[in-house]
């Protein structure tokens, strides 16, 4: 039997073994607030979110490098998940350095002074486009990535088990913060037992229509804070305590997210909501069941150790103009495993998918 065995293997091509072997990586890239982040598969396909700020090509160019460190010769799928210049900016400068394979954004609602942003997209994905509405999946080989909300809608229905949430009784409801936040693309991206979502700049309201009164998303393994942590306008905690995420990335910049803890935007609940932290960090530390949380940047908009993670688990901690661009990369094993390093200081923790 064991000879068998043996024989079996030596049948397999070496290059099948070898890409069964590989873990799914993901790169959370520093440009300062844009999230952009890369994912690769085990089978080497590549999905790329957000491509940063404009800014002389900084942000083109920290994308095009950490593609590079992944072995990528072109990035198979883009999601642009909104028409900032913070996550689209650095699109036409990078579409020049790798070749993209296929282009999906919420559609062509947009406010005047964003226009610019989509006509530098529309010409970059030029006769590659797609456009993505709640429910539809982006079919990056070996990873199911399901688009959960897009142009102001969300999931009809809940998945990964979701149900009713009854933390929405005492929960507040906020305002709207500005269209183009609200038509984000987000998408969760499920391996195996691993389950990494990514909201980007979906507001408090949004977040509110996926979570109550049914979660709708279940509970996630990795959660990529919306709005770079600035929880002024997102991170609601009937939201965050009912997905229970076991490790948080908070992808902000040196002064852009977290430090904003309360924007003013009054309650338009009746009947006075529960309170709850304001504080950004204390906010994500209090969810149940939480392991770990990294940050991109120390937040110099309020620089409290108390109100930042600990520094293994910040990859940039100076302004802008001395940062060295530095990412935080998390690598998932087939079952469920998963290491997160921050490169930095090569500090590393490993989690096990719940």
């Amino acid at each position: 039997m064991l000879l068998l065995l043996l024989l079996a293997l030596l049948l397999v091509p070496s290059s099948t073994l070898h890409a069964q072997s590989k873990p799914l990586d993901i790169y959370w890239i520093d440009v300062e607030g844009g999230a952009a982040t890369l994912i690769v598969s085990p089978s080497g396909e590549s999905f790329l979110i957000d491509t940063g700020w404009m800014v002389g090509d900084r942000d083109a160019e920290r994308v095009y490098a950490a593609a590079q460190l992944a072995g990528l010769k072109k990035i198979d799928y883009l999601l642009i998940s909104h028409f900032h210049a913070d996550h689209v900016g650095g699109l036409a400068a990078f579409s020049k350095m790798l070749p993209i394979g296929k282009f999906y954004d919420h559609g062509d609602a947009i406010e005047k002074e964003n226009q610019q942003w989509l006509d530098s997209y529309t010409t970059a994905s030029a006769g590659k486009r797609t456009i993505v509405k709640p429910g539809d999946e982006i079919p990056v080989k070996g990873l199911r990535v399901l688009v959960v909300a897009s142009d102001q809608k969300v999931l009809a229905k809940p998945v990964n088990g979701g149900g009713p949430n009854p933390l929405c009784a005492t929960a507040e409801q906020k305002a709207p913060i500005g269209l183009e936040n609200q038509r984000v693309a987000g998408v969760l991206a499920s391996y195996g037992k691993f389950r990494y979502l990514n909201l980007i700049d979906l507001d408090w309201e949004k977040e509110m229509e996926l979570g109550c009164p049914v979660n709708k998303l279940g509970a996630v393994t990795v959660y990529q804070t919306s709005r770079h942590g600035a929880f002024d306008g997102a991170g609601a905690p009937a939201f965050l305590d009912a997905i229970k995420p076991q490790v948080v990335v908070v992808n902000n910049g040196p002064r852009k997210g977290m430090g904003q803890v309360d924007n003013g935007v009054k309650s338009i609940t009746p009947g006075g909501p529960a309170p709850y932290e304001k504080v950004a960090y204390l906010r994500l530390a209090k969810i149940p069941g939480i392991e770990g949380i990294w940050q991109e940047h120390l937040s110099l908009l309020d620089p409290d150790p108390s109100h930042n993670t600990s520094p293994d688990m910040i990859a940039n901690l100076e302004e802008t103009s001395d940062c060295k661009g530095n990412w935080i990369k998390a690598s998932v094993q087939p079952d469920g495993k998963f290491t997160v390093t921050n490169s930095r200081n090569g500090f590393s923790k490993t989690y096990t998918s719940r």
